[in-house]
């Protein structure tokens, strides 16, 4: 206890702790701090995040026809765009196995609204950029279905996967 008698070297240790601990806690919130500033996990606020995964390949419905001899490929470097009520939320461009992933977080409304309120996924990149031979003109559009969710520590997790794609336009 002589250590604690000095009040300069108890004031240091006390305060290289809130500097060591300082980083962790703000790491484990994400830095989100669940909206508020960081008053959202006081006051109980929790956070959505939206997980949009999905494989998007080179056809006018984005998928595999199961009635098809040949081999559909992917979609690569193509342009996806969340869309919520007209506006665009985020974006991502697919790998070269067509595959994406939209991670959102903090988006104002629940998941029953972002499902009937008209979300959806739109292609941005034309057809004709994996195969010439389909239209040149149209987008390709899907809505989200949600697969599953996972909550923990003010967060909850939503995994959503796009419906079937259709050629609009």
């Amino acid at each position: 206890m002589a250590i604690l008698r000095n009040k300069k070297i108890t004031f240091l240790l006390i305060l290289m702790c809130l500097i060591v601990v300082s980083p962790i806690a703000n790491a484990q919130l994400g830095g989100l701090g669940g909206g508020l500033g960081g008053l959202g996990m006081l006051l109980g606020g929790l956070t959505n995040i939206f997980n949009i995964q999905g494989l998007l390949m080179c056809s006018v419905t984005g998928i595999v026809s199961t009635n098809n001899a040949t081999a559909v490929p992917p979609f690569p470097n193509a342009g996806i765009v969340f869309q919520c009520t007209g506006q665009n939320v985020s974006s991502t461009t697919t790998n070269a196995n067509g595959v994406f992933s939209i991670p959102t977080i903090g988006l104002p409304f629940s998941p029953s609204t972002l499902l009937s309120s008209g979300c959806r996924l739109v292609v941005t990149t034309p057809l004709t950029a994996c195969d010439v031979s389909l239209p040149a003109a149209g987008l390709l559009m899907a809505p989200l279905s949600l697969v599953g969710t996972a909550a923990g520590d003010g967060l909850n997790i939503f995994s959503l996967v796009p419906g079937a794609f259709g050629l609009v336009g």
